[in-house]
């Protein structure tokens, strides 16, 4: 019987003690709005605006466009050897209109197969892509 009643005394002490330790609580819902910082390329293209407002239920669409977007990034620096900040994030224009031509009307198992095929091209040229960029500081 002491027990729970010393284990009682103890929770109903701790509670105010908690209360007093626990971050302030603000009113503030302010949005921070300042650019995102990259530890390389913070000059980098806005993403098209579709892909901050889509459906949830659609987001498969956006992951498969920044796939297609880092892919023929990759690409391009992988045969050009060039690993500048133009070259490994580009304007979206390119791989916006590609993936509206192609990809957008497909469906979202048929999304998943692209992405699967994108992921293992990006695994191929990752080795070459990291050895040029780490060697333009740019990794």
């Amino acid at each position: 019987m002491r027990k729970p009643i010393l284990a009682l005394m103890l929770a109903a002490l701790a509670g105010p003690l908690a209360a007093q330790t626990s971050p302030p609580i603000s009113n503030d819902l302010t949005v921070d709005m300042s650019p995102q910082q990259y530890r390389i390329c913070n000059d980098r293209p806005a993403r098209p605006t579709w892909m901050d407002e889509i459906n949830p239920r659609e987001a498969y669409k956006a992951a498969a466009l920044m796939e297609l977007y880092e892919i023929r990034a990759w690409e391009e620096i992988a045969e050009s050897g060039d690993c500048s900040c133009e070259t490994r994030f580009p304007a979206w224009d390119s791989s916006d209109g590609e993936y509206h031509e192609r990809y957008a009307g497909l469906s979202q198992a048929e999304h998943s197969a692209f992405r699967r095929d994108w992921i293992e091209v990006r695994k191929q040229l990752e080795p070459s892509v990291r050895t040029i960029c780490e060697a333009q500081g740019n990794w």
